[in-house]
């Protein structure tokens, strides 16, 4: 019998993405709230852009933001925020800027990899393949195994597992 295998990888959906930017600014452009603040958050390429004229106010775009990706089913991990997390002083606004991260860095794939080699079933392998990790093994049992252990495990990094086989 020939060896099943799937991938790990950690993909954004861009057109989710999109879809939670165009309706968090449009949530904040009518809250009462948001009124006079110069309250907006706007997507260019790889970056959301989220600016205000108060830093609990750029908090609060952010939240609604957060609120807004998660209700489309992108996770939170995906994001990268410049200087901590916390708003920066531009002019006479604040600003913060969020990078989407795709892939899984080699560091992340290493501690991936180590923890399906130490806590997975002894016939399950893991290479390293660029940014995604195939895992293979000739039961389909235990690579289910790993995916649940995967899913319960508190890793830096979001993770779909594709190509399952």
């Amino acid at each position: 019998m020939a060896d099943s295998s799937f991938d790990i990888v950690s993909k954004v959906d861009k057109q989710e993405v999109a879809n939670a930017v165009n309706q968090a600014a449009k949530e904040i452009s009518t809250r009462y709230d948001f009124r006079g603040v110069g309250a907006s958050v706007e997507l260019s390429g790889e970056t959301i852009a989220m600016k205000a004229n108060s830093e609990e106010r750029v908090k609060a775009v952010l939240d609604v933001l957060q609120t807004k990706l998660v209700k489309r089913g992108v996770s939170l991990k995906h994001l990268d925020y410049s200087h901590d997390g916390e708003p920066r002083v531009s002019g006479k606004e604040y600003r913060l800027d969020a990078v989407l991260s795709e892939g899984i860095s080699s560091e992340n794939a290493k501690k991936i990899a180590k923890m399906i080699r130490d806590e997975g079933p002894k016939s399950v392998k893991a290479q390293i393949q660029g940014d995604e990790l195939r895992v293979t093994s000739k039961s389909r049992d235990d690579l289910q195994a790993v995916q649940a252990m995967l899913k319960g495990a508190d890793l830096d990094v979001a993770l779909q597992f594709t190509n399952y086989r």
